[in-house]
């Protein structure tokens, strides 16, 4: 399976509330879920920065990911950048 590291900015516009995020992102979660089967979610992490959310996931193929990426931006109101991981060792190994 490949590593995928999705970074997402959420939109200023899509909570009244930061209460909110808790609520929108059960709901993205649980979409992503039925609609993605395969797709591995190893973490997420909250982030202080240019970007509000990294999450790493795995999958065998890209496609999965990218539909999980769409829902990400449609349901939850997000724009990403979404870059494949290869392990350190791997990565050095392959040059």
């Amino acid at each position: 399976m490949a590593t995928y590291i999705i970074l997402s900015r959420v939109s200023p516009q899509a909570l009244d509330d930061p209460v909110e995020f808790k609520q929108l992102a059960e709901k993205v979660s649980a979409k992503i879920k039925s609609d993605c089967t395969g797709l591995v979610w190893k973490e997420s992490f909250g982030t202080l920065g240019r970007f509000d959310v990294v999450d790493i996931v795995e999958a065998d193929n890209p496609e999965l990911v990218a539909r999980a990426v769409m829902i990400l931006r449609t349901s939850g109101h997000e724009t990403t950048e979404t870059m494949i991981a290869t392990p350190w060792k791997e990565f050095l190994t392959s040059l």
